[in-house]
């Protein structure tokens, strides 16, 4: 199973990194989808991280190409992830092929400028609860949300409960494809 990571320049580092960790013993092959070819810079809040190679640019990445989506936090992350209209592009075809997606901290703020959030139950880290209820999002204040084919955490406290969430779902989510192409 090939999963999107999308993130850039200020993702949150451990964001990025504990799902990714998570999916790979799961057996999945997580791939770094950026803004820019290259590589990122992660961040531990304000201070600089690791850097990590991008695999594919969201201008060249078809999600076609994969089973899932990750959304790792960050402010400066999420912040310029929603800004780029390919980004946003990538994000939403998501949700109209019914793949799943994942979302921690900051990242939901991406999924308010996809325009998907409209009657979801999600949570988020605090301060977007407002954007996320004035986008029609029914926002709750729990470790981790499974709203249909969407995963949404709060914060880096939260990464066991939504690493464990992210492999039960999106290997729900292959079980069924994989019975459909049967069917």
């Amino acid at each position: 199973m090939r999963v999107a990571v999308l993130a850039t320049d200020g993702v949150e580092q451990v964001e990025l990194d504990r799902p990714w960790q998570a999916l790979e013993e799961a057996g999945a092959e997580p791939e770094l989808v950026s803004l820019e070819a290259g590589t990122i810079t992660a961040y531990d809040h304000i201070d600089k991280g690791d850097t990590k190679k991008v695999d594919s640019t969201v201008a060249d990445a078809d999600p076609d190409d994969y089973a899932a989506l990750v959304l790792p936090g960050g402010v400066i992350n999420g912040d310029f992830v929603r800004a780029d209209a390919d980004a946003v592009a990538f994000v939403k075809a998501f949700f109209e092929a019914g793949k799943p997606v994942a979302a921690i901290c900051h990242a939901p703020w991406v999924l308010v400028e996809a325009d998907v959030v409209r009657g979801r139950r999600m949570t988020s880290w605090p301060s977007l609860q407002t954007d996320l209820r004035n986008a029609g999002a029914n926002w709750v204040d729990e470790e981790v949300v499974v709203d249909g084919n969407l995963i949404t955490s709060r914060k880096p406290d939260d990464l066991e409960a939504f690493g464990s969430a992210i492999v039960e779902e999106f290997a729900t989510a292959q079980d069924d494809e994989a019975a459909d192409a049967t069917a």
